[in-house]
């Protein structure tokens, strides 16, 4: 069994903003939590905040305007979608694949389970 590193908190919380702008409760151009506002939020501290922040920025997902706040880049959603489905084919496939495999199951019944999900 292959165990991940537990991530660093300042990924996490890079990780949690780019599930609320996949869940669309930040839209492009909309503005997110400030660094102060995160760090309360995750009760972290502001430099913990700022490296979440950085990473954002860095990866094009948010931008900041100076003295007003940060804000949801223009095709953040397509970047996040594009960034985690390349690591979910690269991660989480392989041992996936491997699992169906060694329980004797099919393509088939991943389509049924599909079916039956409440999510689809």
């Amino acid at each position: 069994m292959v165990y991940q590193n537990e991530k660093a908190i300042y990924v996490k919380i890079a990780e949690r903003i780019c599930d609320d702008i996949l869940s669309e409760r930040y839209t492009e151009d909309e503005r997110v939590p400030s660094v102060r506002e995160l760090a309360a939020e995750y009760e972290v501290n502001p430099n913990t905040a700022m490296r979440a922040i950085e990473i954002l920025q860095r990866d094009g997902i948010v931008y900041q305007r100076r003295g007003i706040g940060i804000f949801v880049s223009k095709g953040a959603r397509r970047k996040i979608r594009a960034a985690r489905k390349k690591d979910f084919l690269a991660h989480d496939m392989p041992d996936f694949f491997r699992r169906l495999r060694l329980l004797g199951m099919g393509i088939e019944d991943v389509v049924e389970a599909w079916k039956e999900s409440p999510l689809s």
